[in-house]
């Protein structure tokens, strides 16, 4: 394999979203990832959303560049197996309830007198510790006491939530910037492997800018402010003639003026009292009522290329149709197509980020189940009737 990770190899013990997005990340980027599935179904998201031929289009992509072994971790050989495969692994993958790897005798004491070198990245509700530690907690409520949910939707409406599991995304990139600061420290030779752990509320809440200490020092408890930007003006979401919304960001001082300069409020561009984003986060309705008023009268098309010819950010609000057909995305490699295994052609996110010199790459989408176990466990030495043992004996499919 090529690319900046080759040469790392990663153990992954997930499910669903959090811990599988990190590892196919990591994939992506060269690291050798052996996943490893409960035999019988695998993992669920096999047969989450949209299915073709009775696989998720979700699993080809989640699951790119890995490797599927089929493993049982309620047999004696299975746990031995995962074992010998941490024996040499830089990483180790897991989104199991806090406490279920230690029943099964994979606790990072015994995984650390193992393998010193080996770091173990868990992604879990809450955290590895804490009274809440051992809640049930998914991407939802990770979004929902992370504080973004409070924040997400209309004005005195009802909290909203993004069309995407988004606190299982959030975590899944923490997990990974966790996972290689960890590896740099052992590459480096500045000690051994360490625990990461990475909980979804914390995930989300990492994000959440300057509400806490706005709570601390001035009480304020920000609110849900539909397409605006609570603080920070002009930044909102304006309705055009046709129909349409467009997206405009006129916040910074100089943008402000050439934006007033476009919609033809050259007084409000003037006055000195919206100089600085305080005076116009102030009077941030004035502000929308001014853009909305001459969004509304021309169409989108005309409303994007006059400000984009004065330089002014702004966007029209994408569904997925629209990033398909955009030539930007297409000439930054972001929609692939590749093959599935009945030879159906379908298109797939592109790799993020673009590496100048160790770029990432798709080498196969999402492996059948158990698809490399005898190619996995010959890697361990052993036989092909060593293999047939464990399958007569249930600990492998």
């Amino acid at each position: 394999m090529s690319g900046p990770l080759a040469g790392i190899k990663v153990i992954e013990i997930g499910a669903l979203i959090a811990a599988p997005f990190a590892a196919r990340l990591m994939a992506e980027f060269g690291a050798d990832v052996i996943k490893i599935e409960a035999p019988g179904d695998g993992d669920p998201i096999r047969k989450w959303r949209k299915l073709h031929n009775g696989t998720s289009l979700w699993w080809y992509l989640q699951s790119r560049n890995k490797r599927s072994i089929a493993l049982n971790l309620k047999s004696a050989d299975g746990i031995a197996i995962v074992k010998r495969l941490l024996e040499d692994a830089d990483v180790l993958i897991e989104n199991m309830k806090p406490g279920a790897l230690e029943k099964l005798g994979l606790g990072w004491d015994v995984l650390h007198a193992l393998n010193p070198k080996l770091t173990m990245v868990r992604i879990s509700g809450y955290g590895q510790t804490g009274p809440y530690k051992d809640r049930p907690g998914f991407g939802a409520i990770g979004e929902a006491m992370g504080g973004i949910r409070y924040t997400t939707g209309e004005a005195g409406g009802v909290p909203a939530r993004v069309g995407v599991s988004l606190g299982d995304s959030l975590a899944s990139l923490h997990a990974v910037m966790g996972a290689l600061m960890s590896v740099l420290r052992v590459k480096t030779g500045q000690g051994d492997g360490q625990v990461v752990d990475v909980s979804l509320v914390e995930s989300v809440f990492n994000l959440m800018e300057s509400l806490v200490p706005e709570y601390d020092l001035l009480g304020h408890v920000r609110e849900r402010s539909g397409g605006a930007l609570p603080g920070i003006a002009p930044s909102n979401t304006y309705p055009t003639r046709d129909g349409a919304y467009v997206v405009i960001a006129g916040n910074s001082n100089p943008i402000y003026k050439r934006l007033m300069a476009v919609i033809g409020r050259q007084d409000l561009a003037d006055d000195p009292q919206f100089a600085q984003n305080d005076g116009r986060a102030a009077q941030a309705a004035l502000i929308d009522a001014a853009i909305a008023g001459w969004t509304s009268r021309h169409p989108i098309e005309h409303v994007l290329a006059e400000l984009e010819a004065a330089d002014v950010p702004a966007g029209r609000i994408y569904s997925v149709a629209d990033i398909v057909a955009d030539p930007h995305y297409q000439a930054r490699d972001m929609i692939l197509r590749h093959t599935l295994p009945d030879g159906v052609e379908v298109a797939m996110p592109g790799i993020v980020p673009k590496l100048s010199e160790t770029p990432g790459a798709v080498r196969w989408q999402g492996p059948a189940l158990g698809e490399h176990t005898d190619a996995v466990l010959a890697q361990l030495g052993m036989t092909a009737a060593d293999i047939a043992r464990l399958r007569e004996n249930g600990a492998v499919q």
